[in-house]
């Protein structure tokens, strides 16, 4: 199995046990931070389990309302592009929020492809800087070493918790990775640009 946290093709987006994954399509603004990450790690070990009978466009059919649930992906794609969010139209906000969040669904689709007996733990959650709170866990393999990732979490409007990032081995920030990616492309390309970028990187995932 291909593991989407991979350092170089940790694009995703990018996860106890033995809650359904119906739990995980009922966030609400009380639950904690722990609980949200759990409960997309149980969406995602189900859908990992039944791999090979979902197929791909199953995969993404059944990730996208946890993924959707679980992340601030509007929050986390205007961070990455920073002051040409800020210029964009409201149009071209919309059409990038959208091919950003197929983008992300299509990669946890794609690359979660099979199970091996893998599970998720959770270390601890802890208080980060700049109003977030920060939940370790690690992917925990029966024939390798653990896999750090912490998830960034702030507070919404609404004051739910939603990640907005995730750090690989508790160090790599995967937004941070974006904005870097994202920058060369906004700066020669504008947002349009970017929005075509990104939907074809999805289109190579997921061709429809």
């Amino acid at each position: 199995m291909k593991y989407a946290f991979d350092r170089l093709r940790f694009s995703i987006a990018a996860l106890t046990l033995g809650i359904s994954l119906a739990v995980a399509g009922g966030t609400s603004a009380n639950e904690t931070p722990t609980a949200i990450v759990e409960s997309f790690h149980a969406a995602l070990l189900t859908v990992m389990k039944e791999a090979s009978n979902l197929g791909l466009r199953g995969r993404y059919d059944r990730l996208d309302t946890p993924i959707q649930e679980a992340f601030n992906l509007r929050l986390t794609i205007r961070i990455a592009t920073g002051s040409f969010w800020r210029k964009a139209s409201a149009e071209q906000k919309n059409r990038l929020v959208d091919a950003f969040s197929r983008l992300s669904i299509s990669n946890y689709a794609s690359q979660f492809d099979g199970y091996s007996g893998q599970s998720f733990r959770t270390v601890e959650t802890r208080e980060g800087p700049q109003r977030t709170m920060l939940v370790q866990t690690q992917i925990v393999s029966p024939e390798g070493n653990p896999v750090g990732l912490t998830y960034v979490m702030k507070p919404g409007k609404e004051k739910e918790w939603r990640i907005i990032d995730i750090l690989l081995d508790d160090d790599i920030s995967q937004l941070a990775v974006r904005r870097s990616e994202y920058r060369r492309i906004l700066d020669n390309h504008g947002i349009d640009g970017l929005i075509n970028t990104i939907n074809d990187k999805t289109r190579s995932l997921i061709p429809r």
